[in-house]
């Protein structure tokens, strides 16, 4: 192949690849130091609204500065791969898990595709360097989506995409290569509060912030002791995660169904019935979600939640 030396040919064939690898938007941003996002995660950590994920404490220079990721590093290639199922998988008082774990961990999904990507450029392009990430270390995700132009930080803290809403993944590929970048776009929330208004456990007390301790995916998932009992009743039967200030969101209704059958769910799952999350065994908990995000919370973990919005 080719090498292309030329800034705006290789950044257009980053766009393209991506693109037919199924990611939605690739927008690409220039690999700073995140001097504005400093202040605000020393305040939201001051505050205590990590609760117990101690893990958000620590590398906090790394989130903010990618060239301890990657030495060497010009630019972040920020991407959204969609998550938006064809249909939700719970009826009426039946119990519920997020849209984005009903199928394979996106974590294995979306990182085979951007080792793909990563391995396409070199052949392109030759001897450079870099890292693919998705959720798995600290990088300040939304942040860089945000300064590629690929949407803004919603008020329930969550990236906005005006074409698709905010049901999907971020992901990022970190590389020592300058690139043509993108520019961030203004913010569309206006004076909507629907997803603060709808939070049934106040998890957002101001706009654009959001504490993480009194969040139902928090409790669900990343908090491993007892829930506490000044919640009890306010999960509106969430077992694993929740979508609740997404699907209040107007801008989700312009949310489209993925196209890629591994988030598809279980063909078990779909036929869960609220009696069958009661008598779940283990045996069962592993079948059903042997490759899916809802091992984070381990069998005992699933139970757990599911005795609390169930007692």
């Amino acid at each position: 192949m080719a090498v292309m030396n030329n800034v705006s040919q290789t950044s257009a064939f980053i766009k393209s690849t991506a693109a037919q690898l199924g990611f939605s938007f690739c927008g690409i941003s220039k690999a700073e130091f995140l001097e504005d996002e400093a202040p605000r995660l020393e305040e939201w950590l001051k505050r205590g609204y990590q609760g117990k994920m101690s893990y958000l404490e620590n590398h906090s220079d790394k989130r903010l500065d990618p060239q301890l990721l990657v030495p060497g590093a010009r630019s972040v290639v920020s991407l959204i791969y969609n998550y938006f199922p064809e249909r939700k998988l719970e009826g009426l008082d039946q119990l519920k898990i997020a849209k984005y774990a009903y199928g394979e961990d996106y974590h294995e999904v979306i990182k085979e595709k951007l080792k793909i990507l990563l391995g396409l450029l070199q052949q392109q392009i030759g001897d450079i360097h870099g890292r693919a990430f998705v959720d798995s270390a600290p990088v300040h995700e939304r942040a860089w989506a945000k300064k590629s132009g690929l949407g803004w930080i919603g008020k329930n803290s969550l990236l906005l995409n005006r074409q698709m809403g905010s049901f999907f993944f971020l992901a990022e590929l970190i590389i020592d290569l300058e690139l043509e970048y993108d520019s961030p776009i203004k913010d569309y929330c206006g004076t909507c509060t629907a997803c603060m208004d709808a939070c049934p456990t106040d998890a957002i007390p101001e706009p654009y912030v959001v504490d993480g301790s009194k969040c139902i995916s928090y409790f669900t998932i990343e908090l491993k002791e007892e829930i506490p009992a000044d919640v009890k009743g306010k999960f509106e039967n969430w077992i694993f995660g929740c979508d609740i200030c997404q699907d209040v969101c107007p801008w989700n209704r312009f949310s489209q169904p993925h196209q890629e059958k591994r988030f598809n769910p279980h063909p078990d799952i779909e036929q869960m019935t609220k009696q069958d999350w009661l008598e779940i065994t283990e045996d069962v908990f592993k079948k059903l979600f042997k490759n899916s995000a809802v091992k984070r919370t381990k069998f005992e973990g699933l139970k757990r939640n599911i005795r609390f919005v169930s007692e």
